[in-house]
This record gives structure tokens, C-alpha cells and sequence, in this order.
């Protein structure tokens, strides 16, 4: 016959209740601690596509509100062309532009 041991659990038997709470608890422990994290996650992600919303909706009053752009010079020559031409001829005197580029460049400048 086996002898049962009455009373007190043995040093076996409290090792093992011990692991047994103890797995319980971190299991627990870590649960709570990725459903925090997953919350919080959760409401940065709110917070951050409301202040995009946020950002589209002013931009799209800042592009309501702005005047329309005044249309492009037409053919009737105007400052536009002067500043082309000055420039390609400071080109031309630091000698970045020979002679026969200035002629097509100024000519495509004119004819535009």
C-alpha cells in the first residue's frame, strides 16, 4: 500500500503551485500589457487622421480662398522675354554660349 502524505504539501508540491501562479500571473501580466499597447496604438492612429483632416481641410480653404493665377504673357512681348534675352547674353559674355547657340536661343526666345 502507498502511503499518502497528510498535511503540509512537501517541497516538490510548493515548487510547483509556485510555478504554476507564477506562469498564471505573468500570462495575465502580459496580456494587460498588449491590450494597453494596442489601445494606445489605436489612439494615436485616431488622433494623427484627425489632425490630417484637419491639415486637407485648411488646405482646402487656403486653395479656395486664393485668387485664380493671372493667365501667361501672350505674344506681346513684356518683361518675361527681356530677362531671356539679358541672361542668354551674360551667358554669352562669360563665354558659356557661342555665337550660333545665342542666335537659335534668341530667336526661340523672340519667336515664343
Amino acid at each position: 500500500m502507498i502511503r499518502r502524505r497528510v498535511g503540509r504539501p512537501g517541497l516538490l508540491g510548493v515548487a510547483a503551485r509556485t510555478a504554476v501562479v507564477t506562469g498564471t500571473a505573468t500570462a495575465v501580466s502580459n496580456r494587460m500589457q498588449r491590450r494597453a499597447a494596442e489601445r494606445d496604438a489605436q489612439q494615436q492612429w485616431a488622433a494623427e487622421a484627425q489632425q490630417q483632416a484637419l491639415v486637407d481641410q485648411a488646405a482646402a480653404q487656403a486653395a479656395a480662398q486664393q485668387p485664380p493665377a493671372p493667365p501667361a504673357a501672350g505674344g506681346g512681348g513684356g518683361v518675361d522675354r527681356v530677362s531671356q534675352l539679358t541672361a542668354l547674353a551674360e551667358l554669352k559674355a562669360q563665354g558659356l554660349l557661342t555665337d550660333e547657340e545665342f542666335a537659335a536661343e534668341k530667336a526661340r526666345v523672340l519667336n515664343s
